[in-house]
């Protein structure tokens, strides 16, 4: 099968990941080719996804600054500045006989530039409800190609449901095959996702300095105030580490020895990638009850969730740690939380769009 796949354009899809939905992207992308499938991957200059046929669009993600998504603020970017990007992308596109085309670009000239093109197209949903982005996909929906809509979780397709119509759920993974685990901790904990308010890095600070324990935190400067914020205010804390953002694979082997893998959402999750890959090493979550964390983290089982914004709760959750079995974290990523699962997923739905349509004869 020949698949194009449209990366978001605001970053470059290469290691060190910039956020869930660039891993998402390049998991997939390698999966699939692995599996015998001709992937192509439309993405932003300086990306690049080891032994996968990476498309230079020329796009510089920098140019784009202005779409990177903010969960604090209402939508103001003027997404004319995309139109361009998207449209040198799906000119390209146009050009090759793909079986399906896959996008993953939260952006609204992403889906309606993607009516005119002759392939299914699948566009996949990795952020909450937007009205602009809802828009466009009522309007892609009454173009003669129309797409199948995705969300990556169940409760992220219900909040949607609101806005506009989802076809699909199709859950996230993580390589379940590449990330190491441990069955035995260090007494740290850890936060990994970017700088920005609605991942709960200050949160995460506050519940580690409650329980009495070091916190490493891991992630970009996505918000660029938040993160100075961040770092002045726990500078002189002898407990705290901020670091900048890691390949996965050494972020993983870090990730193994934690205690525990906070991940106080103050948004809406729409599945929580960081998550998973915290209990595919072993590792226990304590998350806010927020978007899909319920769905990814078994509460007393795998983790602790807790009622939103609750320190205290999750202080508490955090003394108990050690109740919680870490082979069962990792027995229940390899489960439920597998890349294979997601790309199996991914191949029936790809398989189904493509069928040849069969005509009854008239009785």
């Amino acid at each position: 099968m020949r698949i194009a796949i449209i990366a978001p354009l605001v970053t470059a899809i290469r290691e060190p990941q910039r956020g869930g939905s660039q891993s998402v992207v390049a998991d997939l992308a390698a999966g699939l080719t692995s599996r015998g499938h001709d992937v192509h991957v439309y993405a932003a200059a300086g990306s690049a996804i080891p032994g996968v046929t990476v498309v230079n669009t020329g796009v510089d993600p920098e140019s784009l600054a202005q779409l990177l998504y903010r969960a604090d603020r209402p939508a103001t970017a003027d997404h004319a500045v995309g139109e361009a990007a998207f449209a040198t992308v799906y000119a390209a596109v146009a050009q090759v006989p793909y079986d399906v085309v896959h996008n993953h670009a939260f952006d609204p000239p992403a889906v309606r530039l993607a009516m005119t093109l002759p392939s299914p197209v699948v566009h996949t949903l990795h952020l909450p409800p937007e009205p602009a982005m809802a828009a466009a996909l009522d309007d892609a929906r009454k173009s003669e190609n129309r797409p199948t809509v995705a969300a990556v979780s169940a409760s992220q397709a219900v909040a949607w449901e609101t806005w506009t119509s989802v076809d699909t759920v199709l859950p996230n993974g993580v390589p379940i095959e590449r990330i190491p685990w441990s069955a035995d901790s260090d007494d740290f904990v850890l936060f990994a996702g970017r700088y920005s308010p609605e991942k709960g890095a200050a949160d995460a600070i506050t519940i580690a300095r409650r329980a009495g324990l070091p916190i490493h935190l891991y992630g970009d400067p996505y918000d660029i105030d938040y993160a100075q914020s961040l770092i002045e205010t726990n500078r002189d804390d002898l407990g705290v580490f901020i670091h900048s953002g890691t390949i996965r694979i050494k972020l993983w082997q870090i990730m193994s020895r934690a205690r525990a893998v906070l991940c106080p959402a103050k948004w809406e999750e729409p599945y929580g990638m960081v998550a998973a890959e915290a209990q595919a090493t072993g590792t226990p979550v304590i998350a806010y009850r927020r978007g899909a964390l319920p769905e990814v983290v078994v509460n007393r089982r795998t983790g602790f969730v807790v009622p939103p914004d609750d320190l205290d709760a999750a202080t508490r959750a955090l003394a108990r740690i050690a109740t919680i079995q870490r082979i069962e974290c990792r027995r229940h990523a390899e489960a439920n939380l597998s890349l294979a699962a997601s790309i199996a997923a991914h191949l029936r739905l790809y398989e189904r769009l493509t069928a040849p349509v069969t005509l009854r004869p008239n009785a």
